[in-house]
């Protein structure tokens, strides 16, 4: 049941319509649904699981292992036999040792000084000790069932996992930055495409109104041709004009399909409408010092400059020994788990292990660590710096833009009233039909810069708010 559900909810996810789509909901479709967002936080989780690995060693190891074996090598039955605590003296070779002693003891006839002189020969001494037994040099097959539990810990590792943990835990900080910087990468596009075709749509109702312009004046120059105040000229040169408006026309409405596909495809799902937003994005209303201690890349750069000093705290722990204990409780027979407790041993113990030289490797690592946090505090001034001259010049940019707006404002508002007194005085017959065109097109040119200033206006406000954490 629960998998009909999921099942369910991607198809609606994937054949959802959505009509006067909100900006906010987009943004949160896009972090429920973005690949890449998904991707990033997949990062995230393995980076966690890295610190949490790291942690683990603290806590040391506990293994059982079960061991089924089964051999005719001498060493080995006699030493599963001494495991299991069942070794005889048959099993050193005594049976062939007595048997030269009861012959010793045949030739001495029952009198014990004979049998002591008999035994004090070196040649009978030789004779018995060169003996080979053969309980223990052949033995039978044996099989061998031991159960082992060996627990191991570091006492002291020279404060190495110390260092090691703080390392991954901010390196699970830096993967979380890295996901943010992805989702804002992905909001980015998100919202300019939002904006994009908000201006798009507005451009596009300015083009109605200019091709309704042309229209009408087409009409009023066949009114004029059937009086005989026009010529063929005039109409052919606004049948022109008329088809150079649809051609903007079309490429925008073009334009705004190609917007309305890229945000299906940053948010996953498909959009009929979108519920417009202002023409221009509001600046953060921060000041510029305050914008670079949000920058994620500024965290970026503290937190490597933080690794880099705990790296050296890393390499002086090669200075110091390792200290290690490990307990092993055990049993073994010939039988699995048979005898469990009468056959068992333990065994405990402690290591210390200290290299006393290695040809200079662990200094040189160590002073290679603080030259590499030397480094890296400079490259964390350098991205203070950068991010402050990339801040101000956005904002620069943007103030510029807004400028430019509303200079471009005035020259469209100043170029739509040119033409419609020029419209005004070709219905009186004081204008050619030529120059109202001009100015038809002087108006269109106007409008279209006005486009343009605001969409780079507002690719550069989301561009600054791309590079903060908290956006």
């Amino acid at each position: 049941m629960r998998i009909i559900y999921i099942i369910s909810f991607l198809f609606l996810s994937l054949y959802a319509n959505y009509d006067n789509l909100s900006l906010n909901k987009a943004i949160k479709l896009l972090k429920e649904n973005s690949n890449s967002i998904k991707i990033a936080k997949f990062s995230e989780k393995i980076a966690k699981f890295k610190t949490q690995i790291a942690k683990s060693y603290d806590y040391g190891n506990l293994d059982y292992t079960l061991n089924a074996l089964r051999s005719n090598d001498a060493g080995n039955v006699f030493g599963f036999k001494l495991q299991s605590r069942e070794a005889t003296f048959r099993d050193f070779g005594f049976k062939d040792f007595l048997g030269g002693v009861g012959q010793a003891l045949q030739l001495s006839g029952g009198n014990f000084a004979t049998f002591s002189t008999i035994m004090s020969d070196p040649n009978m001494a030789n004779q018995l000790l060169d003996t080979s037994p053969d309980d223990l040099n052949y033995p039978k097959a044996r099989n061998h069932f031991q159960n082992k539990i060996t627990y191991q810990i570091p006492l002291f590792t020279g404060y190495k996992l110390t260092q090691y943990k703080k390392i991954m835990k901010d390196m699970e900080k830096l993967s979380t930055l890295d996901t943010k910087k992805v989702v804002n990468e992905e909001v980015y596009q998100t919202k300019k495409t939002f904006y994009d075709i908000t201006l798009v749509e507005n451009y596009i109702k300015h083009l109605k109104v200019l091709k309704s312009n042309i229209d009408k004046l087409e009409n009023i120059i066949k009114a004029f041709k059937a009086e005989g105040y026009a010529k063929d000229t005039d109409i052919f040169e606004v049948k022109a004009k008329k088809a150079s408006v649809l051609s903007y026309l079309n490429q925008a409405k073009l334009n705004r399909k190609l917007a309305y596909q890229y945000l299906e495809f940053l948010i996953g799902v498909h959009v009929n409408s979108i519920n417009h937003v202002d023409e221009l994005a509001p600046l953060p209303n921060s000041k510029p010092s305050e914008l670079v201690k949000r920058a994620i890349d500024l965290k970026k750069a503290e937190l490597g400059f933080k690794l880099t000093k705990e790296n050296i705290k890393l390499k002086k722990s090669a200075f110091y020994p390792m200290i290690g204990a490990f307990g092993e409780y055990s049993t073994a027979d010939d039988k699995p788990f048979n005898d469990f407790f009468k056959h068992d041993s333990y065994t405990i113990g402690a290591q210390l292990k200290w290299n006393l030289f290695d040809g200079g490797k662990k200094g040189a690592q160590y002073q290679q660590a603080i030259v590499e946090k030397l480094q890296m505090g400079q490259k964390l001034i350098l991205a203070k710096r950068g991010l402050a001259l990339k801040i101000k010049q956005i904002i620069t940019e943007v103030k510029s833009k807004d400028y430019d707006i509303e200079a471009k404002n005035e020259e469209f508002n100043f170029t739509k009233k040119v033409y419609e007194q020029f419209e005004g005085k070709y219905k009186e017959g004081l204008e050619k039909i030529s120059d109202v065109l001009i100015k038809h097109s002087e108006e269109l040119k106007a409008l279209l810069e006005l486009l343009k200033v605001k969409t780079i206006r507002n690719q550069k406000v989301f561009e600054l708010e791309s590079l903060l954490e908290d956006n």
